[in-house]
């Protein structure tokens, strides 16, 4: 009986084939397209798994030309060497969320997956340390703890000054600046995390300044000590805002200790970091 009704459901009364009910793959790939740009690029690729229409409609430039950020034309020539428009805005929306390095591999510049905001790493190699090439002082280890595979270690000095800089186009936006650094140096016992702080003094007897300064006039300047000795923790230096991308916008930025009644020690400098504000929080947890 099962196969009577199965042949009676394939035929109409007249003994004819019915029509197939029409499928998601049935839809127009520009129809599928303009649904795809109102979702999250995760979800974007997920659905494109579903069948080859929404595999074809995944891979339309004004889709990812939506989620790209504004200045995506300049990182693409600076970072990534190539021109705009020779690359699938799919292949640069992948190849702009990986970790791209600049400036002699001491930047590195990405995208958050979701979003599509930008956010930039300065690593301790493009910042000017005082005294950093006398050995007494400071030197450079390697890491598995940094994306830069190096920090800057600070045996003790009487005077602490890092500078540094940045220029690039920005997208419109909130953005905030910290320095990454831990008191101690970690290191690996047995498998096991371990962080020496033997060398660590100095740094409960006055605050470190940190300042800030935007080419279009935005001051920021904080203050405070140095804490949590054997974990990173990434001090917050203060926010600017980008109106206008397509110009370069100059970052200029410090920490300054240089109260010489007394030496400071056992200082991991590791980068600095540019996001946007809305990931502040999630930072500060790090």
């Amino acid at each position: 009986m099962g196969a009577a009704f199965s042949g009676l459901g394939a035929e109409s009364n007249d003994g004819g084939s019915l029509p197939s009910k029409p499928s998601l793959g049935d839809l127009p790939e520009n129809c599928i397209s303009s649904i795809l740009m109102y979702l999250d690029p995760p979800e974007i690729c997920k659905l494109a798994r579903l069948n080859r229409a929404f595999r074809g409609a995944s891979w339309a430039d004004f889709v990812w030309e939506s989620k790209l950020p504004s200045n995506y034309k300049f990182l693409v020539r600076k970072i990534l060497h190539e021109s705009p428009e020779n690359l699938a805005k799919k292949e640069i929306y992948a190849r702009l969320c990986r970790p791209n390095r600049f400036d002699n591999d001491t930047k590195e510049v990405w995208l958050d997956r979701r979003s599509g905001k930008v956010s930039i790493s300065i690593s301790s190699k493009a910042l000017r340390i005082t005294g950093i090439d006398d050995r007494r002082y400071w030197n450079y280890i390697p890491t598995e703890e940094s994306r830069f595979q190096t920090v800057a270690y600070l045996h003790q000095i009487w005077w602490v000054e890092i500078l540094g800089e940045l220029e690039l186009e920005f997208p419109p936006g909130t953005y905030s600046l910290f320095f990454r650094l831990q008191l101690g140096k970690a290191s690996k016992r047995f498998g096991r995390r371990v962080c020496n702080l033997d060398q660590v003094h100095g740094w409960d007897i006055k605050p470190v300044r940190f300042q800030l300064s935007v080419s279009n006039g935005q001051p920021a300047i904080s203050e405070c000590y140095l804490c949590d000795p054997g974990n990173w923790v990434h001090y917050h230096v203060g926010d600017f805002v980008i109106e206008n991308q397509s110009i370069l916008t100059k970052i200029k930025f410090s920490m300054i200790q240089i109260d010489c009644t007394h030496i400071k020690g056992g200082l991991c400098v590791d980068s600095v970091l540019i996001c946007p504000s809305e990931f502040r929080e999630s930072y500060k947890k790090v």
